[in-house]
């Protein structure tokens, strides 16, 4: 049943992505040059309602924490953010939006995948000389989150660190408001 779920809600979540831009690379680029902010509103906005309505169903008892997995931050994952960023930045797609545009039949987006599909099997197959390395040590405390995640330090520990995500969910509904669609 979980697979199930999965390809459900996989597949309504790249239906939203298609629908919003978010697989079209020059919306993307416009969003990170600035001069096209509809895909960034989004973002933001999509950021702002699951986080209200996440922890808000944490707070009435609706979902548990059990749910949350925190990665843990080390050093490897600031050059690997970076030249993701670059590859972002580069291509116009990130991961997910990548795969959504070759789902609807982009071949830059095909190619997008092949490529991660080949980074990936290569720092898998060289993983070994990192393993044991300072780059895989434990950055900022390992699993730290700004709220009590349950499995992560918290910044914000206390019974209440709910209340602040809603907060800051609801800054993001805000900004993406506010935020106009261009930049003239």
């Amino acid at each position: 049943m979980e697979l199930i779920y999965a390809i459900i809600l996989g597949t309504a979540f790249g239906f939203v992505l298609q629908r919003v831009g978010a697989a079209d690379p020059d919306k993307i680029i416009g969003m990170l040059n600035l001069t096209d902010l509809h895909l960034a509103k989004a973002i933001l906005s999509a950021i702002g309602i699951a986080s209200a309505l996440f922890f808000g169903a944490v707070m009435l008892g609706l979902v548990g924490m059990d749910h949350v997995s925190i990665k843990a931050m080390y050093w490897g994952v600031l050059p690997g953010g970076a030249l993701l960023g670059l590859g972002w930045a580069l291509s116009g797609y990130c991961p997910g939006t990548g795969i959504v545009a070759a789902g609807a039949g982009r071949m830059d987006g095909v190619f997008f995948i092949l490529g991660g599909l080949v980074g990936a099997g290569i720092f898998t197959i060289r993983y070994h000389l990192l393993k044991g390395t300072w780059w895989l040590e434990e950055l900022f405390g390992g699993k730290t989150s700004l709220v009590q995640t349950g499995s992560s330090n918290a910044l914000i520990d206390t019974s209440w660190s709910p209340v602040v995500a809603i907060a800051i969910g609801v800054a993001f509904i805000v900004m993406a408001l506010v935020l106009p669609k261009r930049f003239r």
